[in-house]
């Protein structure tokens, strides 16, 4: 017999097994202007655990821009190596605030940094990380990729081939990836789906060149969704909601 929608063996089954969650630091504002937001924090862990129920296993890495962007500290004349590591520190604190709000919610979690700090992360080893997983601990990857000149959307993607994800969920303020910003454009037409030259051609900024050419490479689809909407990222899971999906 041919499984349907209302078959309670494949109602429950997520689309995806394994998958990368790329939020930015920004995420964590919530209606302030700067740092973080603990009821923001809060709601944000209640969607990873609302998938995590689901049996998906998770890994997330999330920015720093909330509290030290290393860019804009260049910009302003600090030098931009130091500017980049003090933005890799800046992940490592949003990090341990997404692991105390998980835990409050009984998930698992750890804290894995490219830079070493031994008392409050562990350092990034492939093979234990994997077992983490495996083991149904949500894995908070942070501190970037450890090294400087690259962002979190790389570290991101470079971690998400490392542990064999099937898919980087790129957690938005829109509902996916649009031809020009529909906050400013009420004409701007969203994309179902987008190739990733397309991305890199038209510059549509869904991640860093770099990001997007590392994806394209290992054939890794980039799901674009927004972050705002309740339940938004257990729905995709599911086959429902709007999202854009960047791909081959």
């Amino acid at each position: 017999m041919t499984p349907t929608s209302t078959d309670p063996s494949t109602a429950q089954q997520p689309a995806y097994k394994r998958v990368m969650l790329k939020i930015s630091g920004e995420a964590l504002i919530g209606d302030q202007g700067f740092g973080l937001h603990p009821p923001t924090v809060q709601r944000i862990a209640e969607e990873v655990k609302s998938v995590h129920d689901l049996g998906v296993e998770i890994c997330m890495v999330i920015g720093g821009g909330n509290i030290f962007r290393g860019l804009s500290g260049s910009a302003q004349g600090m030098e931009r190596t130091t500017a980049d590591y003090m933005g890799m520190l800046a992940t490592v604190m949003n990090a341990l605030a997404m692991q105390s709000a998980l835990e409050a919610l009984g998930v698992f979690t750890r804290v894995i940094s490219a830079i070493r700090m031994d008392e409050v992360a562990e350092p990034y080893i492939r093979r234990r990380a994997v077992r983490h997983l495996e083991k149904k601990r949500v894995c908070i990857f942070a501190a970037g990729t450890g090294n400087p000149y690259f962002t979190t959307d790389t570290a991101a993607t470079l971690r998400a081939n490392e542990m064999s994800c099937e898919a980087i969920f790129k957690g938005t303020k829109v509902d996916g990836v649009y031809d020009k910003d529909p906050v400013k454009f009420d004409d701007a037409k969203r994309y179902d789906t987008v190739s990733y030259d397309d991305v890199l051609a038209k510059r549509l900024g869904v991640m860093d060149a770099s990001a997007i050419a590392l994806a394209r490479d290992n054939n890794l689809p980039i799901i674009v969704f927004s972050l705002d909407e309740p339940g938004g990222f257990r729905g995709i899971l599911a086959g429902e909601g709007t999202y854009t999906k960047v791909h081959g």
